[in-house]
């Protein structure tokens, strides 16, 4: 199959998903056309703000290219991969069945396979290790509150926490070995195990493996020896997170949740996003995360003593957003222009 074909079969499927995200909003359109309107100008403000954040996610995964030697493609076509690549996510079961691929499809041309695929996986992995460390530092962030008596908390919430911080620090100790040793070949192993991907596991591993211990020597060398490349990408990543508690801040404001200080209400904003997102990831096997970010949206401003209208009218205005890039990253695909640099 050429690579052409894969690319329009990722189309397609982003295509039908987006569709099927259109029809199976939990209201109807009438109310959906009254929840924009009641965002107005700060729906402009949150759909810029995502302009930022990828802008951001693109020059994470350009310091992890030039980590690894020259970069020959341009930092405008990094932001289109970038854009396209979420947009699959979004769109595909498990998130990164989706883009990851594309864009390793896409790099290939450039940096050959074993520099697309280091890259492409260290972005992903940092993307992915730069939440575990935001939803850490969220479980922090509510102990210090609750603590000063601005935040409730009981037993039901003290388990919680508990638990997040042992899946926080479970993820975070996984991550920094695969960082330290490598994790593509056992990555392979694993699915190799899987029921119905024994076969193609280990003939892929079998096929690959040469160029799999590269991949992971490449992903250990960046930990080891690029300290400076590691460390700026993660906090590249990690403000990325951070600057994402805008879009939450925006619509408490508009909601009329202003009668407290605006560190107060940014510091809401942050556990508001960080305890929807965590809801959201560990039910990532659902195309565009149906069902589980409005369920993380309910439960996060619930906990923080808001009505469920208002976790209602963020999930809304969040899968608006969502659906607005994902239709911008799937036309991009389409798009071909400036790959290399002058």
């Amino acid at each position: 199959m050429t690579q052409r074909k894969v690319k329009n079969i990722f189309f397609v499927i982003g295509i039908v998903a987006v569709v099927m995200m259109c029809f199976t909003f939990n209201v109807s359109f009438v109310e959906l056309w009254g929840y924009i309107q009641q965002a107005g100008y700060w729906l402009v403000a949150i759909l810029a703000l995502w302009g930022v954040l990828y802008m951001l996610n693109a020059w994470a995964w350009m310091v992890i290219v030039k980590g690894s030697g020259p970069c020959p493609v341009s930092y405008a076509y990094l932001l289109k991969l970038t854009v396209s690549g979420f947009a699959l996510n979004y769109t595909t079961p498990i998130g990164l069945l989706g883009g990851e691929p594309y864009k390793i499809m896409e790099m290939t041309k450039h940096v050959g396979v074993q520099r697309a695929t280091s890259s492409v996986v260290l972005f992903a992995m940092m993307h992915v290790f730069a939440h575990f460390c935001f939803w850490t530092t969220s479980v922090v962030l509510y102990v210090l509150l609750a603590c000063m008596g601005l935040l409730p908390m009981n037993v039901g919430t003290g388990i919680v926490l508990l638990l997040m911080t042992l899946f926080c620090s479970g993820g975070i100790y996984l991550f920094v070995k695969g960082y330290k040793n490598g994790m593509v070949v056992r990555l392979i192993h694993f699915v190799s195990k899987l029921p119905g991907l024994k076969r193609w596991g280990r003939n892929f591993e079998e096929a690959h493996h040469e160029d799999l211990v590269k991949i992971d020597r490449q992903i250990a060398e960046l930990h080891s020896q690029e300290r400076w490349t590691f460390y700026k990408s993660l906090l590249i990543e990690y403000v990325g997170r951070i600057c994402q508690s805008f879009e939450i801040m925006f619509m408490l404001i508009l909601f009329g949740v202003n009668d407290e200080s605006s560190l107060l209400v940014f510091c809401k904003s942050f556990l508001i996003l960080s305890f929807t997102s965590l809801f959201a990831n560990i039910l990532g096997f659902l195309p565009l995360q149906l069902g589980g970010r409005e369920g993380g949206f309910a439960l996060s401003v619930s906990q923080l003593g808001m009505t469920s209208g208002l976790g209602l009218f963020i999930s809304i205005i969040c899968r608006v957003r969502e659906i607005f890039w994902a239709a911008i990253g799937l036309g991009l695909m389409k798009v071909d222009f400036c790959k290399k640099e002058k």
